[in-house]
């Protein structure tokens, strides 16, 4: 196992994993994940809490009443604005790292272009103003990233260019930064509205640039509804998370009414006392089956114990919520995102464990589900009410060893990268320069 975690292709996979962490938009963007884990953790606390004493479990409190959406308010407050929390962090890493001189005004101006493009105002027929937060959630994140790239490189620009309204060196340094930032944020306010402006004429007001892009994404897709297509869609999804696009949201819109169609078929076929049917939908869930999509949480069981500090710590935090399914602690904190030596098992393992999932219908030990599970249970739970069948609920278990064996060898090649940098941050600190 050593001779592969040191082989030539893990190597080049380490290299250019460094390069890209040399990248200031892309180092950026690693920060800005690993800080979000707070926000992160406090939602997933909220959304699992919420599921064990509402009606989904215990049913301790009813699903209406206050108590209910009191503790559920910090969820809606982290997760469902978690775009709006990644392009602050977001932008101001980048900022920081382009040496700008006010990373926190380069945040605000981001952020008001991120509400334009994403964040549209919405009049109800009583007058009452909002904020569409479709898209103010994990949905809007690829959005988020482009708007932060362009917002934060023109502010670049217009600094390096002088191009800024001059203040008298008497005036307070918050003063000149707040005045050195209007004609920015003026070239990115009349760029981010002229292109709204145009996809909303050029779509009859059906579109934003949110909801356009997340549209095209799912063209291609709607037709994939065999065996073949699912395979394609779920790696797809995948490859998209490692992008930063929400890939699973893009299939839900598709998988949905598919996956409603056939436990309603096979619900009514059960009551007939007909044999149930197989649907290709039904594979949909192996792409999450073992610690949300990606099937991560073998990850955070083998680095409960990691030698490297960074991997340890994540994993401690993301082990429960990854056994109900959440793994957004794991995905942002390793992070797997533009991290090609955690994305290639992310993607890989995926049509393995389908694969898997597919012959146990075949043979028989997986029955189809017939009844509509759409709560955030613990692995195993969802697959056993949806089908009343043991079978199907350790599987979900059975799949971490699949899962696992993959993840294995690029896990200890990320841990040893690790280990490494921690080793040199512990010398640095120790001595002051690294020693020769």
């Amino acid at each position: 196992m050593e001779k592969l975690f040191d082989s030539p292709v893990m190597i080049k996979l380490q290299d250019f994993g460094q390069k890209l962490g040399s990248n200031k938009f892309l180092a950026a963007l690693q920060a800005c994940m690993m800080s979000l884990m707070g926000i992160i953790m406090v939602g997933a606390i909220s959304q699992i809490t919420v599921s064990v004493l509402g009606p989904t479990m215990f049913n301790v409190i009813a699903a209406e009443s206050q108590l209910y959406e009191i503790i559920y308010l910090p969820y809606k407050f982290t997760m469902d604005l978690l775009s709006v929390w990644v392009v602050i962090l977001f932008s101001f890493n980048y900022a920081k790292n382009l040496k700008m001189k006010s990373p926190i005004m380069n945040a605000v101006d981001a952020l008001i272009c991120f509400f334009l493009v994403a964040g549209p105002i919405m009049i109800s027929e009583t007058g009452t103003t909002s904020i569409d937060m479709s898209y103010l959630g994990s949905t809007g994140m690829f959005i988020g990233f482009v708007v932060v790239f362009i917002s934060v490189q023109i502010e670049k620009y217009c600094a390096d260019h002088n191009i800024k309204i001059k203040m008298p060196d008497v005036v307070p340094p918050f003063l000149q930064d707040g005045f050195a930032s209007i004609v920015p944020l003026a070239i990115s306010t009349v760029l981010f509205l002229a292109c709204s402006a145009g996809v909303d004429l050029f779509t009859n007001g059906e579109y934003t640039i949110a909801s356009g892009f997340m549209a095209l994404l799912g063209v291609p897709l709607s037709a994939l509804s065999s065996t073949v297509g699912m395979f394609i869609m779920c790696v797809f999804a995948a490859l998209l998370w490692c992008f930063g696009i929400h890939g699973t949201m893009i299939l839900v819109p598709i998988i949905m009414p598919l996956g409603i169609q056939a436990a309603t078929a096979n619900g009514a076929a059960a009551a007939a006392g007909e044999p149930l049917v197989f649907y290709p939908v039904a594979l949909f869930g192996a792409m999450a089956i073992a610690g949300g999509t990606g099937n991560t949480l073998p990850i955070a069981l083998l680095g409960l114990k990691s030698k490297s500090k960074q991997i340890s710590a994540i994993s401690k935090i993301a082990a429960v919520p990854g056994w109900f399914n959440i793994n957004e602690p794991l995905t942002f904190g390793m992070p797997i995102m533009y991290n090609p030596i955690l994305c290639i098992p992310y993607v890989l393992n995926i049509p393995v464990v389908m694969l898997l999932t597919l012959l146990g219908y075949q043979f028989g030990f997986l029955t189809p589900g017939w009844i509509s599970i759409s709560a955030l249970l613990p692995m195993g739970m969802a697959s056993y009410l949806s089908t009343l069948k043991w079978q199907n609920a350790i599987w979900d278990y059975l799949m971490l060893i699949p899962a696992g064996l993959i993840y294995y060898p690029f896990f200890k090649a990320y841990e040893k990268q690790l280990i490494a940098k921690e080793a040199l941050a512990e010398q640095e600190e120790a001595f002051g320069v690294v020693p020769e």
